[in-house]
């Protein structure tokens, strides 16, 4: 019977003596050594095969201090750079107004900067002109940065930030009709959008609409080379207060309902935050198939 679930993963009375005699075992190793220990005993592991360590350290943390288990001191605290990082510093590109229709900006190039000397742009644009600011993804994830190549000149005009899904939509999973067990196996074949900008000095009809369009259908092929494997389904967030999702509903995305507005460590089962409506698009005829195997 199960006690605690933590990332999907049910823990029971068994599981908990388990990890009990582990630490009694091993009295003189560390926070990080027991972890390894214990995703070795269950072979938990991510989908490359690397242990998953962090997550292990996460619920041997819960179970601590719901006063289930006790852990030995922490013997080093390591220097997180993200801690303190510094918001990206805006950056010197042409601002004056890019006007026209479509054709005149295209070809439109896709450039995923991940990792390359165009993300600090990436990252600048984001936290100066979105409404939600840079955010550092973690995880699997991609940039693209978007450059129209027209007859208007060579600039960037877009932006777009994906990474990996959140682990429970009720409207999303209702829509897939995955089991619980499938969605554990198969989450990581799911991308999300979290950031979506057209520069503000850019004016040009269908432009977002043609953009999500295209990216979407290079969107599994770049997630396989980086990643080594597809995505099947695409997902959003759209604030209605701010936002009608015009550019993803004429792109096809789909309503699939909305957000419960209260987060993913909610702990009061009440809206702490504003309700969202959760949009999805198929990127494979067969996604239902593939994400319920």
């Amino acid at each position: 019977m199960a006690v605690f679930s933590y990332r999907g993963r049910m823990i029971t009375a068994e599981d908990i003596l388990y990890i009990r005699e582990l630490i009694s075992t091993h009295p003189t190793e560390s926070r990080r050594t027991l972890s390894k220990k214990l995703c070795e005993a269950w072979q938990w592991r991510q989908s490359n095969g690397a242990l998953r360590d962090m997550v292990c350290r996460g619920l041997l943390l819960m179970l601590e201090r719901a006063g289930q288990i006790t852990l030995p001191p922490v013997s080093y605290v390591r220097h997180n750079p993200l801690a303190n990082r510094a918001r990206p510093a805006p950056v010197l590109i042409d601002r004056a107004p890019l006007e026209g229709q479509l054709e005149q900006i295209q070809p439109i190039e896709f450039q995923q900067v991940r990792r390359t000397a165009e993300e600090d742009v990436f990252n600048s644009l984001l936290e100066q002109h979105h409404y939600l600011g840079y955010e550092q993804p973690v995880g699997e994830h991609l940039k693209y940065l978007m450059w129209a190549r027209g007859t208007l000149g060579v600039r960037p005009i877009a932006c777009a930030a994906w990474s990996s899904a959140p682990r429970h939509l009720g409207s999303r999973d209702r829509y897939i009709g995955w089991s619980a067990e499938a969605r554990r196996r198969n989450i990581r074949f799911i991308a999300y959008n979290t950031r979506f900008l057209i520069l503000p000095w850019v004016r040009v009809p269908h432009l977002a609409s043609h953009i999500l369009s295209k990216m979407t259908r290079a969107l599994s092929r770049d997630w396989e080379r980086w990643y080594g494997h597809p995505v099947y389904f695409a997902e959003t967030f759209i604030d209605p207060g701010r936002f009608r999702g015009t550019c993803y509903r004429a792109a096809n995305w789909q309503l699939l309902g909305v957000t419960t507005g209260r987060g993913k460590d909610d702990q009061t089962n009440k809206p702490n935050r504003p309700i969202k409506e959760i949009l999805g698009l198929p990127l494979t005829l067969h996604f239902r198939e593939l994400l319920s195997q």
